[in-house]
């Protein structure tokens, strides 16, 4: 079997539905497991149509709900020519509207809006995007069936971001699916939903619907997890930035999970660990252009060509710094540091501290920045009246800039060359950080310099 996971780009007009259709004729054989999001931008309506219910504003929000339709309507009018199933789709499609509108009156007579609530919202999206997908299917001679992955999918009630049950999940999935698949049918599965053990709707947060295809492919043992977004693939750095930016054709499960977490344009770590638990391969693929073979992201790194495989950068940081002749030699000030963070929730991005332990950096969002400094500052009042703590100061903006690849592990001269680099563009570096695991070298400079430090690193490993 194939997982093809579909995102919003992919299923959010008739040109590129039309290929999502030739994409799955063209695997047929393979018998494919689609998963699908709902179309572009759509989530974004619905959660802040429900911003607008809970302000009673009642004329924007009927507005909204008239637009959704029109926008289904519109694909439902233009793709599926048979009457009888056209008349079908559109009318449970009128009452996913019903529904849709029911919430937002609810919301609007309470006032409040809950995590629930959103999460019961948010579902409309995915529903009538898959409901759609079937009957568009169904026209083109491909025997499909909508599955409402809430049947199959049991998380705890973490609304927004919920935690699968995967030994119930599991078995719920491999069992339905694969009875659909040898039945002859494709399934087209909602992504980004689920439900807790009473049945009530759950989304399982950031990048969900991707999130979804892995689950599901590793449930049914899939070949591979394919998912179609609007990239060729995993770039060796942000092509809008970088000159020379290409298509990495392969990279590990390491590699993608550090890529992501310092900006690229890759999928979330959390999407990989189903299908790194079962050694399934993921391959980023473009609907817009699908003969390009994409990046496959495997268990085995490709350690051909430059050590390094990409440089990106994550912007809109902070530095906190703490500084103090007195922090030398103390025991428990990092803990301390750490837990006062943890209390504010603020997150913690990097952490470069001197040997001498007289100055420790943290670099935070921009946006924790304020809630970072109070939290420090009334941990370490005391010790700053006392003068063991000079102050905690701010530096921002900041970027980190991150260089990865599993080729760096071993290799010599991978940090001279990046930081002879950076030096020869003229760029500042603040801070420095490095993991024991020599899979990537990270740095702080000005925002306004990231960019031109990223192009150098990236020309001096000629990525």
């Amino acid at each position: 079997m194939l997982t093809m996971k579909f995102g919003g780009t992919s299923v959010g007009d008739v040109p590129r539905l039309q290929e999502v259709v030739a994409i799955v004729k063209k695997f047929l054989d393979k018998q494919p497991v689609v998963v699908a999001s709902a179309m572009g931008g759509l989530t974004n309506v619905l959660l802040d149509t429900a911003q607008k219910a809970v302000e009673r504003k009642s004329a924007e929000v009927k507005t909204a709900v008239a637009e959704i339709y029109e926008r289904h309507a519109l694909i439902a009018n233009a793709m599926i020519l048979n009457s009888s199933r056209r008349e079908v789709l559109i009318k449970k499609q009128q009452q996913s509207i019903d529904e849709l509108t029911n919430l937002y009156h609810g919301v609007s007579l309470l006032r409040e809006l809950s995590p629930r609530s959103l999460d019961a919202i948010a579902s409309f999206g995915e529903i009538m995007s898959c409901r759609q997908i079937a009957a568009i299917f169904e026209e083109n001679n491909i025997t499909s069936f909508f599955v409402d992955a809430r049947t199959i999918i049991r998380t705890d009630d973490n609304f927004g971001e919920a935690a699968v049950d995967f030994s119930y999940s599991n078995s719920q999935i491999h069992e339905t699916l694969t009875s659909l698949v040898h039945n002859g049918f494709v399934p087209i599965v909602t992504g980004f939903i689920a439900s807790t053990e009473d049945g009530i709707t759950t989304t399982i947060g950031r990048s969900g619907s991707d999130y979804t295809g892995s689950i599901v492919g590793s449930a049914v043992g899939s070949e591979e997890i394919w998912i179609w977004t609007d990239v060729d693939g995993v770039m060796t750095a942000d092509p809008r930035f970088v000159k020379g930016a290409k298509v990495l054709p392969e990279i590990s499960y390491r590699e993608a999970a550090e890529m992501s977490y310092f900006g690229a344009k890759v999928i979330h770590p959390k999407t990989m660990v189903p299908a790194i638990v079962k050694n399934i391969p993921i391959r980023i693929k473009n609907t817009f252009n699908p003969e390009h073979p994409g990046t496959l992201i495997s268990a085995k790194p490709d350690k051909q060509g430059s050590s390094a495989k990409t440089v990106t950068s994550i912007d809109n940081l902070a530095i906190i710094a703490i500084e103090g002749n007195g922090m030398i030699g103390v025991p428990g000030v990092s803990a301390r540091i750490f837990s006062a963070l943890a209390r504010a929730q603020v997150n913690v991005m990097m952490i470069s501290q001197a040997s001498s332990e007289h100055n420790v950096c943290i670099i935070v969002p921009r946006k924790d920045c304020t809630a970072g400094v109070k939290a420090l500052r009334d941990e370490f009042s005391i010790d700053i009246a006392k003068k063991i703590i000079d102050d905690v100061s701010v530096r921002e903006p900041v970027s980190i800039v991150a260089v990865v690849g599993e080729g760096m592990i071993g290799s010599k001269g991978i940090a001279g060359r990046t930081f002879d680099a950076v030096a020869k563009a003229d760029v500042n570096i603040i801070a420095i950080a490095q993991g024991s695991s020599e899979l990537n070298i990270s740095f702080v400079v000005e925002q306004s310099e990231a960019m031109k430090a990223v192009q150098s690193v990236h020309d001096a490993f000629h990525l």
